[in-house]
């Protein structure tokens, strides 16, 4: 089943995987209660929450836990993109470990948040998810690229201009191409034009490869 990403009058549906029994229900009871968004799917583990995905029925963004009984959540993010690649997977835990961060984002994560994200937050991130975005806190960010950055010999010249920089610093912070555009005061062709010149300039061919080699101080 082919999932298409939602506008803001589209019902959002939210799966969550998460052991804490008073979080996941507090998390599913206050998604339940906003008009745009609902949460039927909520389970313990991923073994479990896969065995209530069904295809005429999937959600439209998982959050997702890393420590979890049985399969790690970045397992889990492995096992249900791989089925269900148009899912997308929001990590929500307590480890702000770079290394856990990357390892996310390259099984197949779309974002990342602490547990000490505000529920209006999380909201409000799920909601920039559904509309193309890949939302994840700048400290986050910042911090992965610090990592990568620690130690490693002077860099050739990145080969990106300061406007392409900037466009892929606002890749890493989630923000969709409309979000970008506004902010960079351009149309959207002009945002998927330095996109495209990204790519080719980095030898890519999707954004998430963009991310991976900002967060790895490659750019």
């Amino acid at each position: 089943m082919k999932l298409k990403k939602n506008t803001y009058l589209d019902m959002i549906n939210v799966g969550i995987v998460e052991d804490d029994t008073e979080i996941r229900e507090a998390i599913c009871s206050y998604l339940n209660d906003q008009e745009n968004i609902r949460c039927e799917l909520a389970e313990e583990s991923v073994e479990k929450f896969v065995r209530i995905l069904y295809p005429d029925k999937l959600p439209n963004v998982i959050l997702m836990d890393i420590g979890l009984p049985g399969m790690s959540g970045i397992s889990g993010i492995k096992l249900i993109k791989e089925k269900y690649p148009e899912i997308d997977i929001l990590m929500l835990t307590v480890h702000n470990d770079p290394h856990k961060i990357f390892q996310s984002l390259c099984a197949g994560a779309t974002g990342y948040l602490l547990k000490t994200t505000p529920l209006t937050e999380i909201k409000r991130f799920i909601e920039e998810l559904s509309l193309g975005g890949a939302p994840m806190s700048p400290q986050i960010a910042r911090r992965v690229i610090e990592f990568f950055q620690e130690g490693k010999e002077e860099k050739e010249p990145s080969p990106l201009t300061q406007k392409e920089k900037e466009i892929v610093l606002d890749l890493v912070d989630g923000l969709s191409y409309k979000m970008i555009a506004d902010k960079q005061s351009v149309s959207i062709d002009t945002v998927r034009t330095h996109i495209k010149h990204i790519y080719n300039k980095l030898h890519v061919h999707c954004k998430a490869d963009v991310i991976r080699k900002s967060l790895q101080g490659e750019i």
